[in-house]
């Protein structure tokens, strides 16, 4: 069974999304803020991540952050939830796979977590890829000396 982990610092939001994924046959570990959250992903990486955006002690965007830097979890998809709107998150964190504008449908939800959890994180360039497709950008680039 896959486990997802559920970061929510309102308690009801939390145990409705635990409900509903429960029933569709996920193991669910849930925290109340990032630094929690962070704590339990020592223990066991999830398959996914859902986070609340605005908590207390740590967001959801420093959550993102702390994840996107660790080599052993930076690849674990992460879906922001909120009901702020979601260009002020990406001032924030940027680095998320979905978001969930709240409230949202549960059965959305489900639908979003599955295809996540099946096709995984889209790969991300490595720094290589992306130094050379600046080299190659810049091939075609012609500076001006002021002249």
């Amino acid at each position: 069974m896959k486990l997802i982990l559920i970061v929510e610092d309102e308690y009801g939001h939390a145990e409705i999304l635990q409900l509903l994924l429960i029933a569709e046959g996920y193991r669910v570990a849930s925290a109340s803020n990032g630094k929690a959250a962070l704590e339990l992903l020592q223990d066991e990486p999830p398959s996914l991540i859902l986070s609340d955006f605005m908590m207390p002690i740590m967001n959801g965007g420093e959550l993102g952050e702390a994840v996107r830097r660790s080599s052993s979890l930076c690849n674990i998809p992460f879906v922001i939830m909120s009901g702020t709107d979601e260009d002020i998150v990406r001032r924030t964190f940027g680095d998320y796979d979905a978001f969930l504008v709240k409230p949202f449908d549960g059965q959305a939800m489900l639908a979003l977590v599955e295809r996540l959890i099946a096709n995984g994180r889209p790969a991300q360039p490595s720094k290589e890829e992306v130094s050379e497709s600046m080299r190659q950008l810049l091939k075609g680039i012609r500076l001006s000396d002021g002249e």
